[in-house]
């Protein structure tokens, strides 16, 4: 049975703005050279991937307090991967190495203009054999947010360990945060997917959706239909819903308003991780002071904070890389401001 926080445990919590990321952590193998299929690619560079890990490094670079919860292959990429997250001050205390399944490996091949095609090596990959009873239960019982995506809900045993994780984390008063951040291949089917993404919906307070995410959850032709996404994707626990929607910027809801904040206008070079580097900053926001959700005028600002994340992350290459610092997303936004 849950038990209410004590006061003294309340008092941490209030004190605490950790952000748990939970899921995968993997290899992207990207062309060198821009614009080319994967079977054109004369040569491929490695960078550490993956959605959730990427929030974790984006939240640490901006000055917070993030830990990353998942499993990789107990072989080279795999400690490379806990090395670099070691490297950018993320907890990497509740990863787990596995004997006998790989790290996983994705080739992504960045078109002419700058969108990515995907190629998975996971058959299975260390990142879907997370089992329950390897959980960091204490960690997580610190978090103020846990961040989540929908990849980790796809394979067993690691879709039970996300639930499981899920639930430690309502239970101890922390914030769920979720991403689906589709990825059609890895599902058995467009229907799995579907029905995979909306099975945990209800269970966030806080969803980062895509306008190309809107379409294939809701089946309707127009993302950028109000109606649409309050009756179909909002729901009476939700403190907060983003839409985003690439350079134009992002739409928000909340139980008390809507509104949309502009984006800003760059020269794309690769769209990777621009919209990890978005929920980094609005996460990072929001763990310092989780009332500016209550705060039209503050949650504009920091989306404002997040859009510029995103875009200063589109003007380099690879994800982890060009995640920005505080005083580069400030030093941008002034910039744009001054005009």
């Amino acid at each position: 049975m849950a038990t209410n926080p004590t006061p003294d445990t309340q008092r941490t919590r209030d004190n605490n703005s950790l952000v748990v990321c939970f899921g995968e952590m993997l290899i992207d193998f990207v062309p060198t050279v821009a614009g080319v299929s994967l079977a054109e690619a004369p040569a491929f560079k490695k960078a550490p991937g993956g959605a959730p890990a990427n929030v974790a490094v984006g939240i640490s670079r901006l000055g917070g307090s993030s830990a990353f919860i998942g499993k990789v292959g107990e072989d080279e990429f795999g400690y490379m991967l806990a090395d670099i997250l070691k490297q950018n001050n993320v907890d990497n205390s509740g990863m787990r190495f596995d004997h006998n399944a790989r790290t996983s490996l994705a080739f992504v091949t960045l078109r002419a203009d700058g969108e990515r095609e995907f190629l998975f090596f996971r058959h299975p990959s260390a990142d879907m054999l997370l089992h329950e009873s390897e959980l960091d239960i204490d960690l997580i019982k610190q978090a103020r947010i846990l961040h989540y995506g929908s990849i980790s809900l796809i394979d067993e045993p690691c879709r039970s360990t996300h639930l499981a994780a899920m639930s430690i984390a309502r239970k101890s008063g922390c914030i769920l945060s979720y991403d689906p951040n589709l990825r059609l291949p890895l599902w058995p089917s467009a229907e799995a997917a579907r029905k995979g993404i909306m099975s945990i919906w209800d269970q966030a307070d806080i969803i980062k959706i895509s306008e190309e995410e809107i379409v294939f959850l809701t089946g309707s032709d127009d993302p950028y239909d109000d109606n649409v996404v309050l009756k179909k994707l909002f729901h009476p626990n939700l403190k907060l819903l983003v839409v985003t929607e690439g350079s134009d910027g992002c739409r928000y809801y909340t139980k008390e308003f809507r509104g949309r904040v502009a984006g800003v206008k760059v020269k794309p070079v690769d769209t990777t991780g621009a919209g990890d580097a978005f929920v980094s900053g609005i996460l990072n926001s929001l763990a310092s002071d989780l009332n500016l959700i209550q705060d039209e005028k503050r949650l504009r600002e920091a989306l404002d904070f997040a859009n510029a994340c995103g875009a200063l992350t589109v003007m380099e290459r690879g994800a982890i890389p060009a995640l920005p610092t505080k005083e580069t997303v400030l030093q941008f936004l002034s910039k744009v401001a001054a005009g």
